[in-house]
């Protein structure tokens, strides 16, 4: 049986792995075996990376708003389940640009949601 050498098939695949790999520096960037592997470790890191930019976001959300929150005097971990409570349907990320952007819009969202915020219990002596 005679060998078979790929053709234009692998010459194809060769060329898509050395397309993604361009701008690697160094040997990763040009020479097919080490582009190869350097192409699939960034592909996890790209397919980890996009879920963790999610978590990212959310934390900076959250970070924001406790900053707003306790310069108005109002803890996040009671704001939040006060805000459901309240029926006031607005995600973290709205609560944030609206506590960076709308100051006086967030300071009546603070109001309207104060009066469901539980109170802490006392410790005991």
């Amino acid at each position: 049986m005679p060998r078979v050498k790929g053709g234009p098939v692998h010459s194809r695949k060769r060329k898509r792995i050395l397309r993604r790999a361009s701008g690697f520096r160094g040997g990763p960037g040009t020479i097919y075996r080490v582009a190869k592997e350097f192409v699939a470790k960034a592909g996890v890191y790209a397919y980890r990376d996009r879920r963790q930019n999610k978590r990212n976001y959310r934390s900076l959300w959250i970070t924001r708003l406790n900053a707003a929150l306790k310069a108005r005097g109002v803890h996040y971990n009671r704001f939040i389940p006060a805000l459901v409570a309240a029926g006031i349907e607005l995600n973290r990320k709205m609560l944030s640009e609206l506590a960076i952007c709308d100051p006086a819009a967030f300071d009546a969202i603070v109001e309207q949601v104060k009066p469901f915020i539980k109170q802490p219990a006392p410790k005991p002596a």
